[in-house]
């Protein structure tokens, strides 16, 4: 009896000499890694628990990948935390605090990720007839601060050829799918990379530079220009064109680039489409239910390496986008459009010009951005100019189409400065045309005799 409570004390002293610490461990991570595109598109399923029982409140999520272009988290309540970033200049890994919205000690985190410029021709030129090869190097194992006790990986390719991959035990191919794992008990901060070499014929089209002008008119109309310059980013074409043989065998050219689908809204009207040489014809546009459908086709196929650069623009009505109450205003329209599926934005500079005699502009956009100073354009009518806000933004997906919000005043009575000034120019003009009728211009005078 004497020895039981004799263990009992010695196991309380040791307790509170060296008390359970508390550690946070990832239960279970799947991971689903899509590369059949030139997108790199992962989504996350952490389960992440904190062994003491204590509630959880922080987690730690690391990005090794310096393209990242788009981040989403929400926790397993549909919620999203709070995200705080910070990029640690050393070792080039970007860090995501992430804050729970509950506290408990189990969570579960759903994280979407989008990167660029990952997916790189292999080889980098291919003939005419020849199929368009890619690489693919990630990490193998989730890269995470923690212990990760059970983790699985699925690639989803584009192609069923696929030349080569990672072989770490336990895997499985099935047609166009890689499936890695269960791996079991992998330690914190473990980097085995991921290979693969496989066949992928998406258009690699990239958006080198978007000039995206919106001007707005409180008339009723509202103009959207976009000036782009594009250019095809797969495997360069090796050797000489041959005009023939695309057009003669149809698996001539299969990573080129015949058209591309782009989508405007629904009240798109007086769509206009040209390049350097004027209008290009060889286009279709289609009305949908809820956007408008063009189908746009170059005047020549893009294979890897060229470039092409075009105007698109059209009108939509204000009503739709801009809102008022008495004399404040509030736009609400998109940052960018859907240029082709899988876009890839290198830069986008978007300029908004409002009506003259607009002030108090306040401008909440829908993520990060550049500001860029306001400025003064002078159109038709105008005595000062129109106030021009204007922002940037760089490797930008189709994720990050948002609308942003722009905040404004303007007297309904300046409408009526217009039409006041068309007025008075006709009145100058009747005026000047009276005078000068009135007015005797002849050199000679005549005398009259009674």
């Amino acid at each position: 009896m004497e020895t039981n409570w004799i263990l009992f004390y010695v196991t309380l002293i040791c307790l509170i000499i060296n008390p359970i610490t508390a550690e946070i461990v990832n239960k279970n991570v799947e991971r689903n890694l899509d590369i059949a595109s030139q997108l790199v598109k992962t989504s996350y399923k952490i389960q992440v628990e904190e062994t003491a029982g204590k509630p959880l409140k922080e987690y730690e999520f690391i990005v090794k990948d310096p393209n990242l272009s788009f981040i989403s988290v929400k926790d397993g309540f549909n919620k999203r935390p709070t995200i705080e970033k910070r990029k640690e200049k050393e070792n080039g890994l970007t860090r995501y605090k992430i804050t729970f919205a509950s506290n408990a000690p189990q969570q579960t985190l759903l994280i979407e990720t989008v990167s660029t410029k990952n997916i790189l021709p292999y080889p980098s030129e291919i003939k005419q007839n020849d199929k368009q090869l890619v690489k693919y190097v990630g990490g193998l194992y989730y890269y995470s601060y923690y212990l990760t006790q059970t983790q699985r990986l699925n690639v989803q390719l584009s192609s069923s050829n696929i030349i080569a991959h990672t072989q770490v035990r336990p895997f499985a191919v099935m047609s166009n799918k890689i499936s890695y794992g269960p791996y079991e008990n992998v330690a914190k901060l473990t980097d085995d990379e991921l290979f693969v070499h496989y066949e992928n014929q998406s258009p690699f089209l990239t958006v080198n530079t978007l000039e995206r002008t919106i001007e707005v008119s409180h008339w009723g109309n509202i103009a959207v220009k976009e000036e782009i310059q594009m250019t095809h980013t797969g495997a360069k074409l090796k050797g000489s064109f041959s005009r023939y043989d695309f057009q003669k065998d149809g698996r001539s050219g299969q990573s080129a680039v015949k058209s591309y689908r782009t989508y405007l809204p629904a009240s798109a009207t007086g769509v206009y489409y040209r390049d350097t040489n004027g209008n290009i014809s060889t286009s279709n546009m289609n009305q949908m239910r809820d956007s408008v459908e063009l189908d746009l086709r170059p005047r020549f196929p893009l294979f890897g390496g060229w470039k092409t650069q075009y105007v698109l623009g059209y009108n939509v009505p204000s009503y739709e986008y801009l809102y008022n109450s008495d004399d404040d205003y509030v736009l609400k329209m998109y940052v960018i459009d859907h240029i082709h599926d899988n876009m890839v934005i290198d830069e986008a500079v978007i300029t908004i010009i409002l009506p003259e005699g607009s002030s108090n502009i306040k401008l909440e956009p829908p993520y990060s951005i550049e500001r860029r100073p306001n400025s003064l354009v002078h159109t038709y009518l105008d005595t000062v100019g129109r106030p021009v806000i204007s922002f940037s933004q760089s490797n930008l997906v189709e994720n990050h189409i948002a609308e942003f919000t722009l905040k404004y005043k303007f007297s309904k009575v300046s409408l009526l400065q217009e039409p006041l000034l068309v007025i008075g120019f006709i009145y100058i003009i009747f005026l000047l045309t009276i005078v000068l009728l009135r007015l005797d211009f002849s050199i000679t005078s005549h005398s009259h005799k009674d």
